[in-house]
């Protein structure tokens, strides 16, 4: 009998072994000791089970990690319904933590994973040997089409790879989103004509959930490169529609905007892990943006790195890029490239355009610092070669590590 195995991490709890039990039948059956051997027959193939109990390592607290298994009977296979089922009046009941869901093959099966995923979108850079550079628009609420089409072609020119949307640029008449993908799509073109560089966009797909489906095949129709999409403002199944919709097929940018509602806590929610990495892999992810370890907003560096395990481990699904945003600077490619590898994407924003040569200039740091790093040099050594990565060290510093990448 298919069935799904939930992950979770009690704390304080004095009898785990207890709890566990009143879970596995407050989730499922309801009651159990009391029922008539006649019910019970009926009920068993919906009973929760409890796979184990153990003692949670000291890093967590020197609390429990327990397994529940639930049957497949008992749901429907969205995660709308599974999420409902292992965590959802339990959300509310003391301090537990939802760390993993374990999928049997038969359940897994209903999720599509990523269309594209690194591979994919490799391919459509045509950058296979290093980690791909994106950055992010600046200043753009209340500047019209113009500015924004300076700012990406400025951003290209620097041999950016990727350049996407502010997420909270949203539909608006100043640059609306047919015209930022029309538009945008110009610009890019003529940067390609005269550099040979191919820089993709990412436009935010926004507005109603009834609108999302029509919105992004008007995109795709448009020639849009990627949509960026604030995910969990509305939803993992809705990312999940998007990605199976063969009128869309385009890449998909998943933004962690109020993510760490769910994940900030390290008593409550659900793990960084599953929220940004499984989950968001089995919904259809190609790219996946979360906090970097390095910067005002960073998250635990383990954190960071069991989120990228889960994008890119051995899987059916295709692997996906593990993106960590905000703080980031020329600076920080050494640690970038010893904590994530090849593998993954260098975001940047102030990084690029705090640059004292604008954007064109940051865009042309970051690449100085990938190339100094994959010829085994230091970032010190660079800089006495690159006029660029010499001003941007100046200014942010120079983290380079002697650990191998």
């Amino acid at each position: 009998m298919s069935e799904l195995i939930a992950v979770y991490l009690l704390h304080d709890e004095k009898n785990p072994e207890k709890k566990a039990e009143e879970i596995a039948l407050g989730l499922t059956v309801g009651s159990w000791t009391n029922l008539p051997e006649l019910e019970k027959s009926q009920l068993r193939k919906h009973k929760g089970r409890v796979v184990s109990i153990e003692a949670a390592p000291s890093e967590k607290g020197g609390h429990s990690i327990i397994k529940i298994a639930y049957p497949a009977a008992n749901f429907s296979a969205d995660l709308p319904a599974i999420l409902t089922t292992v965590f959802g009046k339990l959300s509310l009941d003391g301090k537990i933590k939802l760390l993993d869901l374990q999928f049997d093959k038969s359940l897994k099966s209903n999720f599509p994973g990523p269309r594209f995923g690194i591979d994919g979108l490799r391919k459509k850079t045509g950058v296979y040997d290093r980690p791909l550079l994106m950055s992010i628009f600046k200043g753009v609420l209340g500047k019209d089409i113009d500015f924004l089409v300076r700012q990406l072609k400025e951003q290209a020119l620097g041999g950016i790879d990727l350049v996407k949307d502010d997420e909270i640029l949203f539909e608006n008449e100043l640059t609306p989103f047919e015209k930022r993908i029309s538009e945008g799509k110009k610009a890019l073109d003529e940067v390609y004509e005269q550099t040979g560089h191919r820089t993709l966009y990412a436009v935010n797909l926004t507005g109603r959930t009834s609108e999302l489906k029509s919105k992004a095949r008007m995109a795709a129709e448009l020639g849009a490169d990627l949509l960026l999409f604030n995910v969990f403002s509305y939803g993992l199944d809705v990312l999940q529609e998007l990605r199976e919709d063969d009128e869309i097929a385009l890449p998909l940018m998943a933004h962690p905007a109020v993510s760490g509602a769910f994940t900030s806590s390290p008593v409550y929610g659900i793990s960084h892990a599953l929220l940004l990495g499984k989950l968001l892999r089995y919904t259809g992810a190609d790219l996946s943006l979360f906090p970097s370890p390095y910067g005002s907003v960073a998250l635990e560096r383990d954190r960071t790195l069991e989120i990228a395990e889960e994008l890119r481990k051995q899987d059916e699904f295709k692997r996906v890029f593990p993106v960590p945003s905000a703080g980031i600077h020329p600076g920080l490619v050494p640690l970038l490239f010893r904590d994530f590898g090849i593998d993954s994407i260098i975001n940047a924003g102030g990084g690029v355009h705090g640059h004292p040569d604008g954007a064109r200039g940051g865009g042309i740091a970051f690449r100085q610092a990938i190339d100094v790093k994959l010829e085994g040099k230091t970032l010190a050594e660079g800089s006495q070669k690159y006029p660029e990565l010499r001003k941007a060290l100046d200014i942010w510093g120079n983290a380079e590590v002697n650990s191998l990448w």
